[in-house]
């Protein structure tokens, strides 16, 4: 899949429309007697975010949304209730159902959307909180039973949690919009891959799209500057223990940096420049074709600068030439020589002892295996060439890592 369409996403951002509308704010929070109906709206405690009504670009059909309050410029949305189910005119309402749970209804009453959740009490209570999160609390001492930062749209936003077990495989995932006028769940997911050592990953339909190499324990080593960049390294990814690994920010979300998943598969960071009054764009990926997941195949290596793009490694030959020589490189490569353990297991002359070759700037594999307690790179190389299933080291600091396979 091509990019040249993904460098309009700038443009595309999901901004509200002009129908957005400003009429009575009715505080933070929203109950059975309190509902909010269109063009009717609910603001945060501290005035940060809106909870209202509002029509996408190019379209006329209304939804439930959450953006920022109190921005001069036109302002992204953030969260989406009915995203797949809009409403179709301005007679829709967001309110508290029977059950306790919060609803979206049209004008005929119909649910369009629900908070879907067992609550076990008749009585509860919504509220809009300054980090932009919307919540649900039940009972007497308010348990929190529901929040959209557990199903979030496009937009990650400070203070919320992307987690992923590898047990379950239950995951907290962004999903893009459809396009700019249709906020319905789109091609691309994002979250994290709990599988090996975790990393982040997009999705398209559900392969892999884009990955960010594994967590190093202060940032992820195939994303370049993320270690120094001044807006990324405020994660932390997170063992829980129990097989669940979670993603999150410590930054504070009154600096409004957020992150969103394009309906072109782009992962953006923008913030709000308070002095510009306006939004900036300052890091996205996948930045080049480079990026994409598998782009040249295994043991292919792949140069944006170049033309074409993909070349075999120091040797290794194209597994199929024909498809290579029409630019389809994703089958990748394959050895001239086959390694010692191999020629071993086949009985074949031993010959030469495997070596390494070094090479800056690769994506460590998704399949690869952690060994936090090394004493020394020449153990990490030894240990390599005792397993006959270790076709590369890698050696991690601070520094992005290096390694290669060996020869």
């Amino acid at each position: 899949m091509g990019l040249g369409n993904c460098e309009v996403a700038v443009a595309l951002l999901l901004f509200l429309s002009c129908s957005c509308s400003v009429y009575g704010d009715a505080g933070d929070t929203i109950t059975t007697s309190q509902p909010i109906k269109d063009p009717e709206a609910v603001v945060s405690a501290g005035k940060k975010f809106k909870l209202g009504f509002f029509s996408p670009v190019n379209s006329t059909y209304r939804y439930v949304g959450i953006w920022y309050s109190n921005i001069s410029a036109a302002t992204p949305v953030l969260w989406v209730a009915n995203r797949n189910n809009p409403i179709n005119d301005s007679s829709g309402m967001m309110t508290k159902s029977e059950d306790a749970n919060l609803v979206v209804l049209n004008g005929q009453g119909e649910v369009l959307w629900s908070s879907n959740v067992s609550i076990g009490f008749n009585q509860s209570t919504a509220q809009l909180t300054d980090d932009g999160n919307l919540v649900l609390k039940a009972g007497p001492n308010g348990n929190l039973v529901w929040q959209s930062f557990q199903q979030p749209t496009d937009t990650y936003l400070s203070k919320m949690r992307l987690s992923a077990n590898a047990r379950t495989g239950n995951k907290t995932l962004l999903m893009s919009w459809r396009s700019s006028s249709d906020p319905s769940v789109g091609n691309f997911s994002a979250g994290v891959n709990p599988l090996g050592v975790p990393e982040f990953f997009i999705w398209y339909n559900g392969h892999p799209f884009w990955r960010s190499g594994p967590w190093g324990g202060k940032n992820f080593i195939g994303i370049p500057g993320m270690y120094t960049s001044v807006y990324l390294d405020g994660f932390s990814l997170q063992n829980e223990g129990d097989g669940t690994f979670t993603l999150s920010s410590i930054r504070d979300p009154a600096f409004r940096l957020t992150y969103v998943l394009t309906s072109h598969g782009k992962f953006k960071e923008q913030y709000w420049d308070y002095g510009k009054q306006g939004w900036e764009y300052d890091w996205e990926v996948p930045s080049t074709e480079c990026d994409i997941y598998g782009k040249c195949g295994p043991f292919g290596s792949c140069d944006a600068q170049n033309s074409p793009i993909c070349t075999c490694l120091k040797g290794f030959v194209a597994k199929h030439q024909d498809e290579w020589n029409k630019g389809i490189w994703t089958s990748g490569c394959v050895r001239l020589t086959s390694l010692q353990c191999d020629r071993i297991q086949n009985g074949s002359e031993v010959g030469k002892e495997d070596g390494f070759i070094k090479l800056e700037m690769m994506k460590v594999p998704t399949f690869a295996d952690y060994w936090p307690y090394p004493s020394s790179e020449q153990e990490c190389k030894d240990e390599c060439l005792k397993n006959c299933s270790c076709v590369a080291y890698v050696v991690c600091g601070p520094a992005p890592c290096d390694g290669g396979p060996p020869h």
